[in-house]
């Protein structure tokens, strides 16, 4: 079929022009979606005020605890023991309520961001639609809206404001540390920079792109079995389950592979970082009490801050936790933004004069997709009230006519006219309204047949769907369902033979009424007498439709006015 080969070129030229994923670093993909936060800065101002001050109550409650052993011990303290305890009830109690907080704040601000990429992503994906699309693996964009979208959620509530926590966090710690001795603040600040900088940067450059593989085998995956289930009558019919089911298990056995992997650098990574927190804790031990053997220091400046920076490590840990985690994380980034910064086939054109439909035209068209000539030197008139018929073989080009008359894509030379206006010069939604597209397969939604019927226009009248059904051939059969126009249609449309699904899909062109209709053989899948009435339709429309009728069979072209022929992309 022509589709198949349509789709085969175009899926050439999409994996030329996808982003690569290597293109963008860790940072970058951090960068761009930080970028996204923007219209909810204020909440994600305060989850980050919530959360330092959260946690330095949680250190200091530990730090009390070291002054009230000094106060025991009959050292001159500036609190007494009560109001040591005191000071630690309050201080709990204020980093319960403040964790509670953040985190609810963190989790607002990332289901509205995450709601916000999916209506970003649906935005972008309608306009790639059709020409970008058609080459792209369903399974694999199912995996980018569902999984891919949802991982964000670790970067949203348990990335962003976690860093920018441990930040403030070791500003604070080491100002406290080093009112002691500006050494063992410095001392601090080197052991804050490697549990929560260094060591995540070594391991996530050890790790490499295992994050990305693993989304990637993911994504095929769900793609396969996308596949599989479409195609699950035909294995039946052939015995091929069982290779497909091998098949299905083999990649599972690779992606839980991958998992593993992900895991056993998770497990070693917090390894590293537990055993840098006990270096830098007898680190900090063993200088503090060489400034106290030289006389530097007294005994409270020994244990204070000892104690301070054992209990100081929790946000650096956080971020040294997200080394593994973030790579999936941000691999999954980095796939949403392949399709957000995907640059559209054709440009939406807004802001122009609304025009009228009288007539259309391609004059001197060629059309290459990537380095294939599909149509060449092509001219076509098509007067207002007329009926056109395109013929030709399969891969002969006639399908790509419509679309350029669609403008799913741009002509390379010639031009493509309604109204003896350029297309590319007409808003994009007042062309949808003058045109009227019935491809060779028609989409149907897991809803009603009176639902489907609906998209061609969404305040139709019973009557006017009945109308548009008659007009197709196809209203008796639905009246012979058990539940008529209410009848839901099964996943894929798969409960309707696809002559069924065809005239349906007549019935969508002629209830949105257009006054252009491009029917791309739209009888294929038709017996000899519901071609008649359609055709016969089609024909009692022509007074005030304008129609271009595809198709390779000689006998639907009996009602045309004119016939093209189209032969390795030249007409004559």
């Amino acid at each position: 079929m022509q589709t198949s080969g349509t789709l085969s070129r175009v899926s050439k030229i999409m994996e030329r022009s996808v982003i690569k994923m290597g293109k963008r670093n860790g940072f970058t993909v951090m960068a761009r979606l930080i970028g996204l936060v923007k219209p909810l800065t204020g909440f994600m101002i305060l989850a980050i005020l919530m959360g330092l001050i959260g946690h330095l109550c949680a250190a200091f409650i530990t730090v009390f605890g070291g002054y009230a052993v000094l106060n025991l011990l009959h050292f001159d303290t500036w609190l007494s023991l009560l109001g040591i305890f005191i000071f630690m009830i309050i201080f709990a109690v204020i980093r319960g309520i403040l964790r509670y907080a953040e985190q609810a704040c963190n989790h607002f601000i990332a289901f509205k961001l995450l709601a916000l990429i999916r209506n970003k992503v649906f935005k972008t994906l309608r306009k790639l639609c059709p020409a970008k699309l058609e080459g792209k693996d369903k399974g694999d964009l199912i995996s980018v809206i569902t999984s891919d979208i949802e991982l964000l959620e670790v970067f949203y509530a348990h990335t962003i404001s976690p860093v920018a926590i441990a930040f403030l966090f070791t500003i604070v710690m080491c100002l406290f540390i080093g009112s002691f001795h500006w050494i063992l603040g410095l001392l601090a600040l080197l052991a804050y920079i490697t549990v929560g900088v260094i060591i995540p940067l070594v391991t996530s450059k050890v790790s490499g792109d295992d994050g990305m593989k693993f989304r990637t085998r993911s994504g095929e995956l769900s793609s396969f079995v996308l596949d599989s289930l479409r195609g699950l009558s035909e294995m039946i019919q052939f015995g091929q389950g069982k290779k497909r089911l091998d098949e299905m298990n083999k990649k599972t056995d690779e992606l839980s592979e991958d998992e593993s992997k992900l895991k056993r650098t998770a497990g070693r990574n917090m390894a590293v970082t537990n055993t840098a927190i006990l270096i830098s804790d007898l680190a900090m031990l063993f200088v503090s009490a060489l400034l106290y053997n030289n006389g530097v220091l007294d005994f409270a400046g020994v244990l204070i801050p000892t104690i301070a920076i054992m209990s100081s490590f929790g946000p650096c840990v956080a971020i040294a936790n997200l080394g593994s985690t973030l790579q999936n994380t941000l691999a999954a980034g980095n796939r949403v933004l392949d399709i957000l910064e995907e640059t559209p086939a054709v440009d939406e054109v807004t802001g122009k004069n609304a025009v009228a439909f009288n007539g259309a035209s391609a004059e001197n068209v060629t059309f290459s997709y990537g380095e294939e000539t599909i149509l060449k030197d092509v001219s076509v008139e098509v007067p207002e009230g007329s009926v056109v018929g395109v013929v030709g073989r399969s891969g002969s080009g006639k399908s790509t006519l419509l679309k350029l008359l669609m403008r799913f894509w741009n002509v390379q030379n010639g031009s493509v006219k309604i109204s003896d206006t350029d297309i590319s010069e007409i808003n994009t939604a007042n062309l949808r309204d003058m045109e009227s597209y019935v491809t060779q397969e028609t989409h149907l939604f897991h809803d009603s047949i009176k639902n489907n019927l609906r998209i061609a226009k969404l305040d139709a009248t019973d009557e006017e769907i009945t109308e548009a059904c008659k007009k197709a051939s196809v209203h008796d059969f639905i009246m012979s369902l058990p539940k008529q126009y209410e009848t839901t249609v099964g996943e894929l449309g798969d409960t309707l033979s696809g002559g069924e699904r065809q005239r349906i899909g007549l019935a969508r062109a002629f209830l949105h009424n257009a006054p252009f209709m491009l029917l791309d053989e739209p009888t294929s899948n038709l017996d000899s007498l519901n071609e008649a009435v359609i055709l016969k339709s089609i024909n009692e429309e022509r007074q005030n439709k304008t129609v271009v009728l595809v198709s390779h069979r000689q006998s639907t072209m009996r009602i045309t006015d004119k016939v093209y022929s189209v032969e390795n992309g030249r007409m004559s």
